[in-house]
This record gives C-alpha cells, sequence and structure tokens, in this order.
C-alpha cells in the first residue's frame, strides 16, 4: 500500500510545482543598484504608480501592493493615488511638485511605470508528425492527416513591461532602478503581487533594503 502511495505523492508534489513556477510570470529583466544607496527605515517613501486611465485597477494594486510590501520592511510609504488623487502633479512644475511631495513628509519617491503592454497573437498549426525524407506512404498520409484535419488555432499572450525607480529626494539621487517583463497574469492583482516578488527579492539580494 506504501508503494503504492509514494509515486502519487511525489506526482502531487511535482504537479504543485509546476503550477507554482506557471503562476510566477515575471522575470526581471535589467536592474541596477547604487552601491552606496539604500532605502532607510528612518524614510518615508512616496508610491507613485504612472499608469493611464484604463489602467487605473493596475495603478491601485501596485501602489497598494508596494506600499504594504515597504511597510512590512519597517519604511513608512504611501500612495500617490490615495495622498493626492490621480491628477496630483499635473499642471505643476517640478519644484511645485516637489515642495507637494514635501510638505507631507516624505524624502524618497519610488516610481513604478507601465513602459509597454500589447498582445502577441500566435498561430499554432496541427499536430503535423516531421518525418524524416523520403517518406514512405504511412508517413506522409500520417503528416497530411496531421496537418488537414488537425486544424490549428490561435492564442494570445499579453505582455507587460514594468519599471521601477527608487529616488532619495534629500540626495536628488537615483538609488535603485529595475525592469521587468510579465506574461499572461490572471489579473491586475496577480500583477501587481508578482511583480513586489520579483522587486524585493532583487532589492534585497542588492543591498538596496536591509
Amino acid at each position: 500500500m506504501k508503494k503504492l502511495l509514494l509515486p502519487a505523492a511525489i506526482g502531487m508534489i511535482l504537479l504543485f510545482a509546476l503550477l507554482l513556477n506557471a503562476c510566477n510570470s515575471t522575470k526581471i529583466i535589467s536592474s541596477w543598484a547604487d552601491a552606496q544607496g539604500t532605502i532607510e527605515k528612518s524614510n518615508k517613501v512616496l508610491v507613485i504608480a504612472l499608469m493611464g486611465a484604463k489602467d487605473r485597477n493596475l495603478k491601485e494594486n501596485v501602489e497598494n501592493i508596494t506600499v504594504q510590501n515597504l511597510k512590512a520592511h519597517g519604511i513608512n510609504a504611501g500612495s500617490a493615488l490615495a495622498e493626492y488623487g490621480p491628477k496630483a502633479f499635473e499642471g505643476l512644475n517640478e519644484a511645485e511638485a516637489l515642495k507637494k511631495i514635501r510638505n507631507k513628509g516624505y524624502d524618497g519617491t519610488f516610481t513604478i511605470a507601465l513602459l509597454d503592454k500589447t498582445k502577441q497573437k500566435k498561430y499554432n498549426p496541427g499536430s503535423v508528425g516531421m518525418w524524416p525524407g523520403p517518406y514512405r506512404f504511412w508517413g506522409y498520409y500520417h503528416s497530411m492527416y496531421g496537418r488537414i484535419y488537425e486544424p490549428g488555432y490561435y492564442s494570445v499572450t499579453n505582455k507587460f513591461i514594468l519599471e521601477a525607480n527608487f529616488y532619495s529626494l534629500n540626495t536628488e539621487k537615483l538609488i535603485y532602478s529595475v525592469q521587468t517583463k510579465s506574461l499572461d497574469p490572471s489579473s491586475p492583482r496577480a500583477l501587481a503581487t508578482d511583480f513586489n516578488k520579483r522587486l524585493f527579492d532583487d532589492m534585497i539580494s542588492k543591498g538596496v533594503i536591509k
């Protein structure tokens, strides 16, 4: 009985690992960190998601989840959308915008921009066996049968490119920058969560967050 259960258990573990990996659709394209720069617990960080009105749901999730993660690491943080609304800095020049931010006690900004959002349509041909030529009868028949009787289909992949930059308002320097690519997230919240997982893992590994 135990011999029968063991392979089944291993199979379930492997399946769970595959599903977990499939959920992690975000990969880091590039990242950079100032060797001397860190986000300190004494900082107060304003998280600003730079996304259009059509991506309001993603904007809210990205800001809220990033704020939650910063707070979980002992760093005071706030959402620009919650603090100032969707058009907080519209029509302001640099000095006016920085004054507005500093007046709330913020000394760092975390901008997260949606650089690209595209749909990639791909045609997947029917099941066609590639037999080495010259064909024998069955090889030719099998190949043509797959081509004719098992039609292909189209699949659509949704791709998101996000860029996050942390700036110190005290030194007016860029401290950290990262670009990520996400494929087919199940929802805006899933995209924001997966993005944050990669973001914070990378910041910790580079010493940006202690």
